[in-house]
């Protein structure tokens, strides 16, 4: 029997609505983002391949739900979206373990399918190009690279304390961020420091990281595209080598 075509639409309307409430249910559920920066050197010191002159400052790894991911499988990628940010892209958001622009859309990709998609029950988020753009206007208001040069904080031989890195940051952020290291490897003394996390509300606005009665997590993460190659974990407390830039690496 056929419906009636204001039914049929209204049908199609609720099965819709039905659809959109089960995606974001049940495990799609989050409560926080986290604006990830990786540093490239420590990247690409881990990693043998084609990693060619990674850039000398702080670059973004993502903006990450917690506790979701791969939100909408049927939600693809399409780099058209984000062609205005294409610049900003590059420079801020590369894959700094290939030389290659084609990597760099397979990490975009990645970001997307992975964390992207389930961003986007904020109403701030809901599009490749609002979630990719808000991340750049948070990475460039953040601003992670200059306040830990005003901080004193630089890439050297010399080591730092982990603690003098986290309370530095707290009194400029006034919340509690998640720093991340490379446990040190056989013959070496020292973690290597490889990534900062500093956390939002659904509203966007920062808040500590690690959260009351919260255990810390000793989680391994991958690194752009998704590749398991960073063995990150949370920095434990003593010296931390922020490595600097090979040719100054002398």
């Amino acid at each position: 029997m056929r419906l009636p075509a204001g039914l049929g639409v209204l049908c199609l309307a609720l099965c819709c609505l039905g659809g959109a409430r089960e995606l974001w249910s049940g495990d799609h559920e989050w409560k926080k983002l986290i604006m990830v920066h990786h540093w490239p050197m420590t990247v690409c010191n881990e990693v043998a391949n084609n990693c060619e002159h990674p850039p000398d400052y702080w670059t973004i790894h993502g903006l990450w739900p917690d506790k979701s991911g791969e939100c909408n499988r049927s939600w693809p990628f399409n780099p058209d979206e984000i062609k205005g940010l294409l610049p900003d892209m590059r420079l801020y958001w590369p894959d700094v373990l290939h030389s290659s622009p084609n990597h760099s859309v397979h990490f975009w990709r990645h970001e997307w399918e992975k964390h992207g998609t389930c961003a986007a029950q904020l109403d701030a988020l809901n599009s490749q190009r609002k979630y990719f753009g808000k991340t750049l206007d948070l990475y460039k208001e953040l601003a992670l690279n200059s306040t830990l040069q005003k901080l004193g904080i630089k890439p050297s031989i010399s080591y730092y304390q982990i603690s003098d890195i986290k309370h530095a940051l707290v009194g400029v952020y006034g919340v509690v961020p998640k720093v991340q290291c490379l446990p040190p490897k056989s013959g070496e003394k020292v973690q290597t420091l490889g990534q900062i996390e500093l956390c939002l509300t659904r509203d966007l606005q920062l808040q500590d990281c690690p959260e009351p009665g919260e255990p810390a997590p000793q989680r391994r993460e991958a690194g752009p595209g998704g590749t398991p190659i960073l063995g990150l974990e949370i920095c434990e407390d003593g010296p931390v080598f922020y490595p600097p830039p090979k040719e100054t690496n002398h």
